[in-house]
Parts: C-alpha cells; sequence; structure tokens
C-alpha cells in the first residue's frame, strides 16, 4: 500500500489510527480472495465486528512510503477470531498489531457460535497473508 496524503499528519507521518484502516484491507481482501467478500458475508446473516485491538509503534510510515501489510491468523475460537499483522517498508518493521472480531448475528448484533463454513474458511488462510492477496 502507497501512503496517501490523507492519511498522513502535518508532519508528514501516518496518522496512527490509519494503521486499523490497513489492517481492515488485509483482513477484507484475504475473504474476498478466498471467494468470500464481506458482502457475502454479510448475507449470510453473520456480521464480523473488531471488539478488541492493539497496535504497537515502532517506526514512522511516512507519505508516498510504499509500506507491505501482512497478516496470519492467530487463533480461531467458538465465537471469535484474531489477526496478527506487520507493516513493513523495505523489510523494516514499522508497527505490528492484533484484532479479535466477534462472530456476531447481522439482525441482533449479539454473539453467535461460529458456523462451520466459517470455521472451515479460516483453516484455508495460509500462514501469512500480504497486502490482502
Amino acid at each position: 500500500m502507497r501512503v496517501r496524503y490523507a492519511e498522513t499528519d502535518a508532519a508528514g507521518v501516518v496518522y496512527y489510527g490509519n494503521y486499523l484502516t490497513y489492517f481492515e484491507v488485509v483482513r477484507v481482501e484475504l475473504l474476498r480472495a478466498l471467494g468470500h467478500p464481506i458482502t457475502s458475508i454479510e448475507a449470510q446473516g453473520v456480521v464480523l465486528p473488531v471488539v478488541e485491538a492493539r497496535l504497537k509503534y515502532l517506526r514512522p510510515a511516512r507519505l508516498d512510503d510504499l509500506l507491505e501489510v501482512s497478516a496470519s491468523v492467530e487463533s480461531v475460537g467458538p465465537a471469535s477470531f484474531a489477526f496478527d499483522y506487520e507493516v513493513t517498508r523495505d523489510g523494516l518493521l514499522l508497527v505490528s498489531g492484533w484484532t479479535r472480531l466477534a462472530v456476531c448475528e447481522r439482525d441482533t448484533g449479539r454473539a453467535m457460535p461460529m458456523p462451520g463454513w466459517l470455521r472451515d474458511l479460516f483453516e484455508r488462510i495460509p500462514a501469512t497473508v500480504e497486502n490482502g492477496s
């Protein structure tokens, strides 16, 4: 991902909250690549809200940097799952992070047991996925 002007602060550094957006892009594109775009998951009555997030900022990313964002499945539970993330530039680790997502009923927003088809989907995810592909 190339850092765009709108993603930076007055100093030309990526605004910290934008890393969560980068993480989401990787997750959503991963699901799409596996044949389950987020719209098809929601059409099956399931939503996947982020319920917890952690980030560790090691070095800044700046305007026009070309970043590599990778994700790996950290854990899959009965009604949630978690991803680990790394953001690098030229092989140098800039940010690491983690998110936990709940599996919820679309109509009620209440947690639900993970459907078997979704659990099977996670088993197909490679160990590390870069930039959503």
